[in-house]
């Protein structure tokens, strides 16, 4: 029969593994919280370019997506409209990335036992993963 990798043996000390890590990672998604920034990458530098473009909304990164789209409504041909649609997706995506933030409140014993759960676990999957027939190993040298 064949275990973990398609070798023979290790199928036990994989799943063990695969368990620790499993419970590691979760211990410390658990402990992670996110919120939100009131500005992201875009927002905030236009936010703090001396008050020139100063809004109360945040709206202004709809503007190059929003003008994509219509061009792509009017002729789909138009190199510009794909453009402007790809860079009004692209800037979205950085300025919703740059907005989150992340706290972990967590004690640092805490904290060093989640990493110790993940990296053993990882370790014992990737160990699985060897070959346990000796008498193939032995051929092969």
């Amino acid at each position: 029969m064949r275990g973990a990798g398609g070798r023979p043996g290790g199928q036990g000390l994989f799943l063990f593994g695969m368990v620790l890590a499993a419970g590691g990672l979760w211990l410390l998604f658990d402990s992670v919280r996110a919120t939100t920034a009131p500005f992201g990458l875009v927002s905030g530098w236009m936010h703090g370019f001396g008050g020139a473009f100063e809004t109360t909304s945040q709206a202004i990164v709809f503007v190059p997506f929003m003008l994509g789209v219509g061009l792509l409504f009017y002729e789909s041909r138009w190199k510009a409209g794909w453009v402007l649609f790809g860079l009004g997706l692209l800037l979205l995506f950085v300025e919703i990335l740059s907005r989150i933030r992340f706290f972990v409140n967590v004690k640092l014993t805490a904290l060093l036992l989640m990493l110790a759960l993940i990296a053993a676990g990882s370790a014992m999957m990737l160990r699985a993963l060897r070959d346990y027939g000796s008498s193939e190993s032995e051929d092969a040298g």
